[in-house]
């Protein structure tokens, strides 16, 4: 398997469920919220999650807010972070993965 993948699979939100569901997963997901997720694709720049309570939408963890030195969680893994806020114009959901939080912080 490559080490970068895009999300695919039977349970990724297709862009026209992602926009359609927009308003309720912001409802569902304001920013602050604890959440859960699966790591469904990575690339260089972050992660794609699949969002526990949230079946349509998509999360992205970006590595702007990863510590140096650490590595992106593997395709499959469950994290669990905090969203930090919304991008309407992909609608994605952006996340702070708590692996990702600097000690004493």
């Amino acid at each position: 398997m490559d080490e970068y993948a895009w999300p695919t699979g039977p349970d990724v939100p297709a862009a026209e469920d992602r926009q359609r569901s927009w308003e309720a997963t912001v409802a569902a997901l304001p920013v602050g919220h604890r959440m859960t997720g699966k790591v469904v694709g990575r690339q260089r720049f972050g992660v794609f999650l699949l969002m526990e309570g949230a079946p349509d939408a998509m999360a992205l963890a970006e590595i702007t807010a990863m510590p140096l030195g650490m590595d992106l969680p593997a395709i499959g893994a469950l994290v669990r972070g905090q969203v930090l806020w919304h991008a309407e114009h992909n609608h994605q959901v952006k996340v702070r993965l708590d692996e990702w939080r600097a000690t004493g912080e």
